[in-house]
């Protein structure tokens, strides 16, 4: 039986993974691709980062984009929610601030689902350098919906 989840199964799904498939269009033609997530229940958005190129550059142009995330346990039994929302580049303090946060709950979230402690960013993700600060956004939520299948 396929059922649809309400907005508080959603936010429960998004709070508890960290990656997600971000959908997004450039040229006339759709984009989607994976990536490291941390969702900010205070300010119900989600918190990414990335290095310069070609998304970035997409997003910049239009910012409508949208965000699946999926728990598969069997063919039978899985949740799936779309987030739609709008791409918001941040800057200065404030975007560093919220690095961190992506940082800590990204960790946080690794420790409780997997068992490992992580200490730094940079082991579980290649994007963060000393030569060029990545590029921190937020998706500003607009709506969010789910289904789920269970036998």
């Amino acid at each position: 039986m396929i059922k649809n989840l309400d907005t508080k199964e959603c936010e429960f799904i998004l709070n508890r993974n960290y990656v997600g498939y971000l959908a997004y269009n450039y040229l006339n033609k759709p984009y989607v691709l994976p990536i490291t997530y941390f969702y900010n229940k205070e300010q119900h958005n989600i918190i990414c980062y990335s290095a310069k190129g070609h998304k970035i550059d997409a997003l910049r142009k239009n910012n409508a984009v949208s965000m699946c995330v999926t728990t598969i346990s069997a063919i039978n039994d899985w949740k799936s929610i779309m987030v739609h929302g709008k791409y918001k580049e941040q800057s200065g303090s404030g975007a560093l601030a919220l690095l961190h946060q992506f940082s800590l709950g990204v960790k946080d979230l690794i420790n409780k689902n997997e068992n490992k402690s992580l200490d730094y960013i940079n082991q579980f993700s290649s994007k963060i350098s000393s030569e060029d600060l990545p590029i921190i956004y937020t998706i500003e939520i607009e709506d969010i919906t789910g289904k789920m299948r269970i036998l």
